[in-house]
């Protein structure tokens, strides 16, 4: 390559970087005041930096094999921040690929028309809907990460307040409050917390990015009057594990100030157990208690969904290969369930999984299909499934990757399923994705009707944005999403 050549493609790079920091004001500007969700392919370009606006582009490419530049999507974002939109979510890539394949022309009528529903929907001080309090009820991984999102979409209509977390603690509140706050700072696994956090031990708050989050100390919900700190008909969201059932979750409900209750793990008994985007239309207004089931459940479900949708699935079995959880010990000690005792740094554990079953509960239609193991393996995030199914319609693999990879951009599925395409990613990779799960489309094996599917997935944060969408579910936080899916 020519000295020409090399110069050339640096100076492409620095143009598309500087486009994309003007991106970035545009897009907050439509956040904060249109309520407007700027996304790329379902990625969300909120709060995002230059360099993953860039990443996100090239992202597109590998999904749809379309080129995407900042330089298709800046002028549509200029266009949308003109024209006064009502709240809505746009997805700026797919706007941008359709402009492309029409040939281009004249952007503000092609806008005009995609975007009609929304345009000058904007009315300034008013209000798109009440705001809806939550407590997290216990403040481990999961509760920890739940913060970390309901503060990262606090504003931009999404109505969702962190209001208090709740947790056991005695003698030094200070001291305890300093720790707790620590702990939101910095993850091992997740890195540091993007925003600021202040400690007001007399008023027992941290202030997160602007948000005031009361503690609260309790060694049962029997003990606590959420009214009392000004949180009325509240979500909790029990991060505990405790209580799994009607009656112990019922506890939070005769609470002051709580009117439902959301459980971080599989519920018990008639507790409607969840999984968003697959069965969350079934939560009513009178369903006060819902569980959004395991990790593992919501990573397999949407894929056989979609599976048995397509090419109708006969019977299968469900391995997951499942990075160890704080329920094991990291040195040999007693435990309770068998195996898991022995020291999970050092060892895989085969152990038991419900979520085999726990597949009936959200797709009636699979009852009876499916069996399932778990191998714990000492990593501390990101897990894997191994889909290994018999189907009724053949297919190989390359069919089945190619529809995979369709539902994972154009159905409505986009924001559960995702889809990869490298012979060189390994789980660390997957750390911070927000989807329920991630097909490994080197990975599949597919011959007539046989089929093995691999799926990744973040156990701790793809499961907290699944738990974060039950919650918009049960508070009424809809959005409309343009374009429109074509049917």
């Amino acid at each position: 390559m020519s000295q020409q050549a090399l110069e050339n493609v640096f100076e492409e790079w620095q143009s598309n970087e500087a486009l994309a920091e003007q991106m970035i004001p545009l897009v907050g500007q439509l956040y904060r005041q249109n309520n407007v969700v700027a996304t790329m392919f379902g990625r969300s370009l909120i709060k995002r930096s230059v360099i993953r606006i860039l990443k996100d582009h090239r992202f597109v490419r590998k999904i749809e094999g379309t080129e995407l530049s900042v330089e298709d999507t800046f002028p549509i974002v200029k266009v949308m921040s003109e024209l006064n939109l009502g709240p809505a979510h746009v997805d700026v890539g797919k706007l941008a690929v359709a402009f492309k394949r029409q040939g281009g022309g004249d952007l503000e009528a092609f806008l005009h028309k995609e975007l009609s529903d929304i345009i000058d929907g904007y009315q300034p001080g008013a209000s798109t809907g009440e705001p809806q309090d939550v407590v997290l009820y216990g403040f481990g991984r999961i509760g920890r990460l739940l913060a970390r999102v309901l503060v990262e979409k606090a504003g931009g209509g999404n109505l969702l307040r962190l209001r208090a977390i709740v947790v056991r603690g005695r003698g030094d509140v200070a001291k305890d409050l300093e720790k707790r706050a620590s702990l939101l700072r910095r993850d091992s696994v997740h890195g540091p917390f993007d925003g600021t956090i202040s400690v007001d031990a007399e008023a027992r708050t941290l202030t997160v990015n602007g948000n005031v989050v009361q503690v609260i100390y309790a060694d049962s919900p029997s003990e606590i009057d959420y009214t009392a700190y000004g949180i009325n008909n509240a979500v909790v969201v029990d991060n505990t594990g405790i209580w799994r059932d009607e009656a112990g979750l019922g506890q939070h409900l005769e609470c002051k100030g709580a009117a439902k209750a959301l459980l971080t793990a599989p519920g018990k008994g008639d507790i409607k157990n969840i999984v968003f985007g697959i069965n969350h239309d079934t939560i009513g207004e009178g369903d006060r208690i819902v569980s959004a089931a395991s990790c593992t459940t919501n990573a397999i479900v949407p894929v056989l969904k979609v599976l048995n949708d397509e090419y109708g699935v006969v019977t299968g079995h469900v391995e997951t290969v499942h990075a160890y959880t704080n329920d094991q010990n990291l040195i040999d000690n007693y435990h309770k369930g068998d195996r898991r005792g022995r020291s999970a740094a050092l060892n895989m554990v085969l152990t038991e999984t419900g979520a085999a079953k726990a597949v009936a509960k959200a797709l009636p239609e699979l009852a009876g299909k499916l069996t399932g193991n778990a191998i714990r393996v000492p990593t501390p995030n990101v897990s894997m499934a191994i889909l290994n199914l018999t189907l009724e319609k053949g297919t190989d693999a390359a069919a089945l990757n190619d529809y995979l990879r369709r539902m994972s951009i154009d159905s409505a599925y986009q924001k559960q399923i995702d889809y990869v395409d490298s012979a060189e990613v390994v789980s660390s990779d997957f750390v911070g994705n927000r989807h329920a799960g991630i097909v490994d489309a080197k990975a599949t094996i597919a011959n007539g009707n046989h089929a093995v599917v691999y799926v990744w997935y973040d156990n701790e944060f793809g499961y907290s944005c699944q738990v974060i969408r039950i919650l918009q579910q049960m508070s009424n936080v809809q959005f409309l999403k343009l374009p429109r899916q074509a049917s």
